[in-house]
């Protein structure tokens, strides 16, 4: 990484001494909910976070260095506002224990029209196809993220976010191409150690693109990813669909999604289907397979500003034993989940 650095010093040194014009804008979500859930007789109600969006607080500027060059930062910390703590981990810190603080992304960057060269902890293109292509954004209950198991045990880190990482993404104008590919160090750590990359490509109010992840995992087979999605935007509706399969020799989960948004006016209708099934090394917890649907209404009461509910049905087979979220669900049996909440944005 120190190597990485330096490149970035360097290219910088390029850019001349200019009068640099900079921002800096300070940004986050607050999104609360009571959840419900019921699975075998046994129900919970918990108070949640990042149900519609996921909680954060977060610092992101930009600095133009003149000749077409720009620096830039994005510093970005997840909460969980129900008990006032920082939300999530790194990989290497617990939420329960020591947390991670700018957990979500912690990146800076050097921009030019050739693209963007970015250093830091930042999401994997594979799980960021995910949320591309998922109506919920891989939040809340009904989310296609219910019924992804993307680590399978094998003890993978980098899955959803990558410490030490670098990446050049594609330039804005690309024709209406888009993507990345990124590479992250182990610097030590076993499951820490990635590369892959998306390509995607948008226009006419089509969506497409496809991404493949590879984590090393020591003394154990490499824990690889692949997935394909897409959206159209028919005005009146969207519809979004992907398919993930996520692979630890010799074990193997598919999950696909179908979800839609109609907008009405201040209003949005969200709906989804999503299944699940393993295969391979079918042992353990990592058996079986699953079906959910789930429908959403939003009320946006500004722009920043939304009240939101969800409902939720997860259908377990074979022994499986996905869940909705805090409910632990028995093998094979099927769990049911609700929610109300209040977004702002800010």
């Amino acid at each position: 990484m120190k190597k990485s650095l330096l490149a970035l010093a360097v290219l910088g040194a390029f850019a001349g001494v200019a009068s640099a014009q900079s921002s800096v804008t300070l940004f986050g979500v607050v999104d609360q909910s009571v959840n419900y859930q019921k699975s075998n007789g046994v129900r919970i109600v918990t108070l949640d976070s990042n149900q519609l969006s996921s909680n954060r607080i977060g610092f992101k500027g930009i600095e133009d260095l003149g000749s077409g060059l720009q620096a830039g930062f994005w510093l970005e910390a997840g909460m969980n506002n129900d008990v006032g703590t920082a939300g999530g981990s790194n990989g290497l810190t617990t939420s329960s224990g020591t947390s991670a603080l700018f957990n979500r992304r912690s990146t800076v960057s050097l921009i030019s029209k050739f693209g963007e060269l970015r250093v830091g902890r930042d999401y994997t293109p594979t799980f960021w196809n995910m949320v591309l292509y998922d109506v919920y954004g891989a939040n809340g209950i009904g989310e296609g993220f219910d019924l992804a198991n993307l680590a399978l045990g094998s003890g993978a880190i980098s899955t959803v976010r990558a410490n030490n990482s670098v990446a050049y993404w594609l330039p804005a104008q690309a024709g209406g191409f888009y993507g990345r590919v990124q590479v992250a160090g182990s610097e030590g750590v076993s499951g820490q150690k990635y590369y892959g990359g998306s390509l995607n490509w948008a226009g006419a109010g089509l969506d497409v693109g496809a991404g493949a992840g590879e984590t090393k995992i020591i003394n154990q087979p490499d824990l690889k990813v692949w997935n394909l999605g897409a959206s159209y935007d028919f005005g009146v509706a969207k519809i979004y669909g992907f398919y993930n399969v996520s692979k630890w020799d010799p074990r193997q989960l598919k999950t696909y999604e179908l979800s839609v948004g109609v907008p009405l006016g201040a209003s949005v209708i969200n709906a989804s289907y999503t299944g699940a099934k393993y295969s391979g090394n079918t042992t353990g917890t990592f058996i079986g397979k699953a079906n959910q649907f789930s429908l959403q209404y939003i009320y946006n009461l500004s722009k920043r500003t939304a009240l939101y509910g969800t409902v939720a049905r997860l259908s377990n087979k074979d022994g499986a034993t996905f869940g909705l979220g805090d409910l632990p669900v028995g093998a094979s049996n099927s769990v049911n989940g609700a929610n109300v909440g209040v977004r702002h944005s800010f």
